[in-house]
């Protein structure tokens, strides 16, 4: 059994447990638990892949349910996902249309598969989680930014009595559009898993990503999308200095670790 499984999560507080990438799993008080765009690839060869081992066993962390921000192969690992369906049958998996179009493809039950759209809320149990554009259908014409090739999906996630924003692949200068920020704002988020990257240009950059933890009203900021490809890693600590000091706390959270936050 995975640690994370038997972690005691006090009332009041959230436990995170990061997997490298965007790979999350969170848990609340009365135990149950949500993955976050598992990516635990088996073949690993060393000029891809930073670290050769894969950070779990997916038959060792029972799930409740999955959340996936896009169809890409990083956020919708097709053999991450049946693995977990295969030891946890019960297990929901919530994501775009695309995403849960592969899944069925792939054979997982359409009965343990829940399309989502921007905008809409769902009651999961205890949890509930509200999906919000990351990147717009339409791109951003007048700064170049062209349509993405899928749905991508941002999610604000009720834990218990915390609400935790994981952004999934933002355009670069979502910090800049009101119409992205605002429905995020409005759920008031405490603490955003944020996708950045300092010098590729798809995500925000670190000064954007500072820019979006201010505007969110976050009380801490956890860097997300890093520590799994060799050629797209960055150094956490570089942003976290970006941060003011009486902003949003950086929340750094140690490759394949958990942390049980607290207000």
């Amino acid at each position: 059994m995975h640690p994370f499984a038997t972690l005691d999560v006090p009332s009041g507080s959230v436990a995170i447990h990061w997997f490298g990438q965007n790979s999350y799993a969170l848990k609340d008080p009365i135990g149950t638990i949500v993955q976050i765009d598992p990516y635990f690839p088996r073949e690993r060869p060393s000029e891809r892949y930073i670290h050769a081992q894969p950070p779990l066993d997916e038959a060792t962390l029972p799930t409740d349910f999955v959340l996936l921000t896009h169809d890409h192969s990083d956020h919708t690992c097709v053999a991450s996902l049946q693995r977990i369906a295969a030891a946890f049958p019960t297990t929901k998996m919530v994501g775009s249309v695309e995403s849960v179009a592969r899944l069925a493809r792939a054979g997982l039950s359409e009965a343990s598969l829940i399309p989502v759209d921007a905008g809409a809320s769902l009651n999961l149990d205890a949890l509930q989680v509200h999906a919000r554009w990351s990147k717009p259908p339409d791109g951003v014409p007048a700064e170049g930014i062209r349509p993405p090739d899928v749905t991508h999906l941002g999610y604000v996630i009720e834990v218990g009595t915390m609400r935790i924003y994981v952004s999934g692949d933002l355009i670069n200068t979502f910090a800049d559009h009101d119409a992205l920020v605002d429905p995020v704002a409005a759920l008031k988020p405490e603490v955003g898993l944020l996708t950045m990257h300092p010098t590729e240009g798809e995500f925000p950059y670190f000064e954007g990503a500072v820019k979006l933890a201010l505007r969110l009203g976050l009380r801490a900021a956890v860097p997300a999308h890093y520590a799994c490809f060799t050629k797209r890693t960055y150094d956490p600590y570089a942003w976290a200095a970006l941060l003011p000091a009486d902003g949003p706390v950086p929340l750094i959270i140690p490759y394949n670790t958990a942390v049980v936050y607290a207000r």
